[in-house]
């Protein structure tokens, strides 16, 4: 233990360096981001892939193009270790430097933690991929933004993937799911829609819990085997991962009927996993590979100059590393949204978050970003702050993923009345009024 703790602090200090900033005082014409990463733990996978990613685009930003009309993007790393403790310590830390864009913490706990302090605050949440599903809602929650996909609507994304299989989803009924989830807020926040789901539907779902990491799954397995269902959805994060496809080839289930989620889709979960992993099918929002325009600009601006981020070269365009780029592509765009508004300026924290409100990149904006094919498109609006909810599907062949579907949306009309049932209880919990269109378009001028 006294090892893994020097260990910790060692990486805590060289994160100062890594930043490339630190928490010096920030300049009129600089947009900071505070960076909750995670470098270590049993999550460091995840973490250093995004965090990677993200910080590249910056970079690539201020070197290709001198920032944002002229302001320069600045930030600093928190080490989390994705506990929630040290995140909201983290936020402590970070919250006093000026100029705040946005919190990115990539960690549902850590988010749950901050949604009060930064609706005080008055800075945007970013939870990419993942959070509280019911702050899609922006009437009820004006600064967080689960942008590209949040669990509910991943959830209805891998069932109609499932029906696709099937070949409908009338072809759904009597077929059983089981769903293996990380026994955190996180692996629990779609047991409700699964439920409904299956009702709605006509197929029987059985969910199962891992306690968190996910290093011991052999009776969950055993379990699976006795029931004997048509797929797997695994619901999982970090060596939860590639051990579920080992213990699942040593029960004698298929990878090809495992279908993971979101947190269940990288390199880093199907390698580990060696032979029992090829077959195994996975959602994304963002494709992975160095074939994109953005990518080949960060190699040649950052990785062919010794200034990527990543240290291992072979990671660049992996699936985290990928989702940290287009991270950095929606926080960038929501800036330079605002800027349009606002002035070209540094902006407050509710100014970047009506740039978030009015984020609007399509097909062929995405594409003029050098990211066609990446990542389809998103379209934020002041009450949805999810976007487009548009996925796709991957398979690992035993060296890469490919894509097996085409982009497929989520069922809004049975989502949205959950969703807003859900958020209009917190609402009147917390006592909270309704914003209407006109109440979001009146911005603070102080972070």
């Amino acid at each position: 233990m006294k090892n893994l703790k020097t260990t910790v602090k060692a990486a805590v200090a060289a994160l100062a360096i890594i930043g490339g900033v630190g928490l010096a005082p920030a300049h009129a014409d600089e947009q900071y981001f505070p960076l909750q990463s995670y470098r270590v733990g049993p999550y460091a996978a995840g973490g250093t892939g995004f965090f990677g990613g993200f910080i590249d685009y910056l970079n690539l930003i201020n070197t290709r193009d001198g920032g944002v009309n002229g302001v320069k993007l600045t930030w600093d790393e928190c080490e989390t270790q994705y506990e929630v403790e040290r995140g909201v310590e983290c936020y402590e830390r970070q919250k006093s430097h000026p100029n705040a864009a946005a919190w990115n913490p990539l960690s549902v706990g850590i988010a749950y933690a901050m949604i009060d302090r930064i609706t005080g605050d008055k800075v945007p949440l970013i939870t990419v991929n993942h959070g509280r599903t019911d702050s899609t809602d922006g009437r009820v929650f004006p600064y967080v933004f689960p942008l590209l996909l949040n669990p509910y609507s991943e959830t209805s994304g891998i069932v109609n993937y499932l029906a696709s299989r099937e070949g409908g989803l009338d072809k759904l009924k009597g077929k059983k799911i089981v769903v293996l989830y990380h026994g955190s807020p996180y692996g629990k926040e779609t047991i409700p829609i699964y439920d409904l789901l299956a009702e709605k539907y006509g197929f029987t779902v059985q969910q199962i819990e891992v306690p968190h990491p996910g290093n011991e799954q052999q009776s969950q397995w055993l379990t699976i085997r006795r029931a004997k269902p048509d797929y797997v959805v695994l619901r999982g994060w970090g060596v939860m991962n590639p051990v579920a496809l080992k213990t699942a080839a040593k029960v004698g289930f298929p990878a090809s009927k495992i279908v993971g989620n979101v947190w269940s889709n990288s390199e880093e979960d199907v390698i580990p996993g060696g032979e029992a992993a090829v077959g195994y099918t996975a959602i994304t929002t963002q494709a992975s590979g160095q074939q994109y325009p953005v990518l080949q600009e960060i190699v040649k601006t950052l990785y062919d100059q010794g200034k990527g981020n990543l240290e291992d070269k072979k990671r660049i365009g992996s699936v985290y590393h990928n989702l940290g780029i287009v991270n950095g592509i929606l926080n960038v765009e929501a800036i330079r949204t605002a800027q349009e508004k606002f002035g070209k300026r540094t902006l407050t924290g509710d100014e970047v978050r009506w740039g978030f409100e009015h984020l609007k990149l399509d097909e062929a904006k995405v594409a003029a970003l050098g990211a066609k094919d990446l990542f389809h498109s998103i379209n934020v609006s002041w009450d949805n702050h999810e976007g487009d909810g548009y996925v796709t599907f991957q398979q690992w062949d035993g060296k890469k993923w490919n894509v097996v579907s085409d982009w497929i949306a989520p069922d809004w009309k049975l989502l949205r009345p959950i969703i807003e049932k859900s958020s209009e209880a917190y609402a009147k919990e917390k006592g909270i009024k309704l914003r209407t269109a006109a109440d979001a378009e009146g911005t603070v001028t102080t972070n």
